[in-house]
């Protein structure tokens, strides 16, 4: 049983899929104030047609003007498909454009077209709030890019691709928790010396606080925002972004951290799949087509795995021209990382026993010579690179403490230290990154576009 813990001080409201942003936890949650009242997704099922008033409430994603009677196409963001509501001449229904915000009472009835399967007779129409749709930088049936999109990071949510991706990201939140169950832990700290009278920082990593739970609890894991101060903006790279870590007691084998890394991808991502499937589809459509039968080859095959000196050979060994020379002890680029997921097949790829001298001090040490490595592991995904990292921990206390020396950290790890004091336990763990998980299964190529508010060097709009 994974450890239970707390996210962000707040407990995980149950059986709620959640987007969790900093210090704000943005969640979609099925929950609803009355009998009467129904999401679009509950009015769109055959089930929900009957005698009774019901009311709905969304935003005007299409209004068509016909002789006798309007059809406004209804949505509140719980599904990709709309509901169409019809509006008999008596309504009023003036200063209703696309975006405006409504409130609409009447009664569910099965729907004569094929491509629905129930419609709204509208009895009374409210609208709650207007917009101007000459303004509104997105307009009806055009299909904007992602890259356009990108420059309204407040208004981008209202667009059919990114409402799509919200809901992913909140199935996959809530699939990622199923899978560890039943709640999460994750340490965030704000830079403020003064309030908690010694320095602080924004975190990088869950890990360490992790490894704290895990002397009392043989399975735990993170799910929260970390930071990284990297002066870049690539595709690839977000200064805050989600990150899945998870910590395992009395293991001494790679093979058990490499198990729960691809048992979490295959079984998020077939949740996802399930739960999705119109959102995932118009990803896959329009945005990435061919990406399908990419993600059915990952689920299908088991995930292949290399020493990091193999994963060097196989570089040098190619005729492919890098922009960086693959040479042990160097760590692995982007380029190098592609080119062993497609040299395996564009199956996910574990790289294992990295140089000792390019990993953290705290990854342990395999003792083997004359090329020294240390026990960890990267997964390498297609067209992402690295997805997950992680090792066995250095559970020896004079190993431990060698390392921390040479980097000059004995001091401000000594706590760390103590933990290998008091009935300490070989044990691993690894973080995957949520946001370029969410990359690799839809096709996206930017990870701007898979985050409600990207933030990364020179540029916070929100």
């Amino acid at each position: 049983m994974w450890g239970r813990s707390r996210l962000l001080g707040l407990p995980l409201p149950r059986g709620a899929p959640a987007i969790w942003r900093k210090g704000v936890s943005l969640c979609l949650f099925n929950g609803c104030s009355s009998d009467s009242r129904l999401r679009v997704v509950e009015a769109l099922s055959e089930a929900a047609v009957g005698e009774r008033e019901v009311q709905v409430q969304g935003w005007v994603r299409a209004i068509r003007a016909q002789k006798e009677i309007t059809f406004l196409n209804i949505n509140d963001g719980s599904s990709l498909q709309s509901l169409q509501i019809v509006a008999h001449p008596n309504l009023d229904i003036r200063g209703i454009t696309f975006g405006s915000a409504v409130e609409i009472w009447g009664k569910l009835v099965q729907s004569p077209h094929k491509k629905q399967s129930t419609e709204l007779l509208a009895d009374k129409i409210r609208l709650v709030g207007a917009c101007n749709p000459v303004d509104l930088p997105f307009k009806i049936k055009e299909r904007h890019s992602l890259e356009y999109i990108r420059q309204f990071p407040h208004l981008r949510c209202k667009t059919n691709i990114f409402s799509s991706l919200l809901r992913i990201r909140s199935e996959a939140s809530a699939a990622y928790h199923s899978f560890f169950k039943p709640a999460s832990k994750t340490a965030e700290e704000q830079k403020n010396a003064n309030f908690f009278d010694v320095p602080s920082f924004l975190t990088v990593s869950g890990q360490l606080h992790l490894e704290v739970m895990m002397g009392a609890f043989t399975q735990v894991y993170t799910f929260g925002p970390t930071f990284r101060a990297e002066n870049s903006q690539t595709r690839r790279h977000l200064a805050e972004f989600y990150m899945v870590e998870a910590e395992l007691a009395f293991t001494e084998s790679l093979k058990d951290i490499m198990e729960v890394m691809e048992n979490l991808f295959k079984t998020a991502t077939s949740c996802i799949l399930s739960k999705c499937p119109d959102d995932i589809e118009l990803f896959h459509k329009y945005v990435a087509p061919g990406q399908k039968g990419r993600v059915e080859q990952m689920l299908k095959n088991s995930f292949q795995v290399l020493s990091y000196t193999e994963a060097i050979d196989i570089l040098q060994r190619s005729m492919e021209t890098f922009t960086f020379e693959p040479k042990w002890g160097c760590d692995l680029q982007t380029e190098h990382e592609n080119y062993l997921v497609e040299h395996c097949g564009n199956i996910p790829v574990f790289v294992v026993d990295y140089p000792y001298d390019i990993k953290p001090f705290y990854a342990r040490d395999n003792q083997d010579g004359p090329q020294h490595t240390v026990a960890a592991v990267d997964l390498l995904v297609p067209r992402i690179g690295e997805l997950c990292g992680g090792s066995l921990r250095e559970e020896r206390l004079d190993l431990l403490q060698s390392r921390l020396k040479q980097y000059g950290l004995k001091d401000t790890y000594k706590w760390y230290e103590e933990l290998r004091q008091f009935g300490s336990v070989p044990h691993g763990g690894f973080g995957l990154g949520f946001e370029r998980y969410l990359q690799c299964i839809l096709g996206v190529e930017n990870i701007k576009d898979v985050i409600p508010f990207p933030r990364f060097s020179h540029s916070c709009l929100l």
